[in-house]
């Protein structure tokens, strides 16, 4: 199979995958983190547990966040109009940074407050094997969420690590569910230590310094979500091998003599691609805009996502 075909299959399953599934998976995260959130809450109240609080109010601040994302995703796929002669399709981008903002200041800002204000306290921890319990099974669900993310991410690229995909990926709503998944769990195994040491210890400073633990690490994470998120905002091309793929695609054309420039944005679900080529000789105009027709039809029908093809025939400048 040729690296243009590849990629084009990655295009037809991501798309199908993204548009059918990813409300689906959101739906399965919040019902799981409404569930987390209460029974966390009920742990803090019963144990006095600042770890336990913290990541009360981060599984209450992850709900809030999927319902942002669903909210995103609905307008996403808003017709084209006159105002937006492209549709709505990046509109998901700013509800992604929304998210992070909140995961920053509700969940890690308030969760480095409340460990700072129990340090000054030092309230005492009760009952902890009640707060142990309930984050040992939330490290499970919380666990089981993260793996349905990365299923999703493997199957439109197997071969990348999860580094380079959460750099290179241009899909903000599965890069906010999988990054809110990471912060969740490395946040509950903080909480975790931080209890069980206050618990074999008796000193609360642990319990303290993990709620201040979870926070920073809240805070980490939504700065690095809303860093790639900023940069879709602003506009990215299309991901590396998406745009190769185009540009291998389109100088195999036996109409064009040589590409000249290639510019591909991310718009959402699509791409929006402007070329400018050198063209074979022609007979008339006619028969080139007829070549150039044939070449865009071809493009949008090898490469699904690609919505917006703008062509420009030119000579190269010296």
């Amino acid at each position: 199979m040729s690296r243009v075909n590849a990629v084009k299959d990655d295009l037809e399953i991501g798309g199908a995958t993204m548009k059918e599934e990813s409300p689906k998976a959101i739906f399965y995260a919040l019902a799981a983190n409404l569930g987390i959130a209460v029974c966390k809450f009920a742990a803090a109240a019963f144990t006095g547990s600042g770890s336990m609080f913290a990541e009360a109010i981060h599984s209450t601040a992850d709900c809030g966040n999927q319902l942002l994302l669903l909210f995103g995703l609905r307008e996403a796929r808003k017709p084209v109009s006159p105002l937006h002669p492209m549709g709505s399709g990046r509109e998901i981008n700013f509800y992604s940074l929304l998210v992070a903002l909140l995961l920053f200041f509700v969940g890690g800002a308030f969760s480095v407050y409340e460990g700072v204000h129990r340090l000054i306290a030092r309230e005492p921890l009760q009952y902890a094997f009640v707060a142990l319990a309930v984050l040992g099974v939330s490290v499970v669900l919380e666990s089981l969420s993260l793996w349905g993310a990365v299923k999703e991410i493997r199957k439109t690229h197997p071969d990348k690590n999860l580094w380079r995909w959460f750099r290179e990926t241009r899909e903000s709503d599965l890069l906010v569910v999988a990054g809110e998944d990471v912060a969740a769990l490395f946040g509950l195994a903080i909480a975790f230590v931080a209890v069980l040491s206050t618990m074999v210890t008796g000193d609360p400073v642990y319990d303290a310094l993990g709620s201040v633990g979870v926070g920073l690490l809240l805070m980490t994470i939504a700065w690095l979500i809303a860093r790639e998120v900023k940069s879709m905002i602003v506009g990215e091309s299309a991901s590396p091998e998406v745009r190769s793929a185009i540009d291998a695609h389109l100088r195999a054309r036996p109409e064009i003599r040589g590409i000249i420039n290639m510019i591909t944005l991310q718009w959402g679900r699509h791409v929006v691609v402007a070329v400018q080529a050198e063209m074979i000789d022609y007979a008339s105009g006619r028969a080139m805009v007829d070549a150039i027709n044939v070449i865009e039809a071809d493009l949008q029908a090898t490469f699904p996502q690609v919505r917006w093809v703008f062509f420009e025939p030119d000579v190269p400048r010296n």
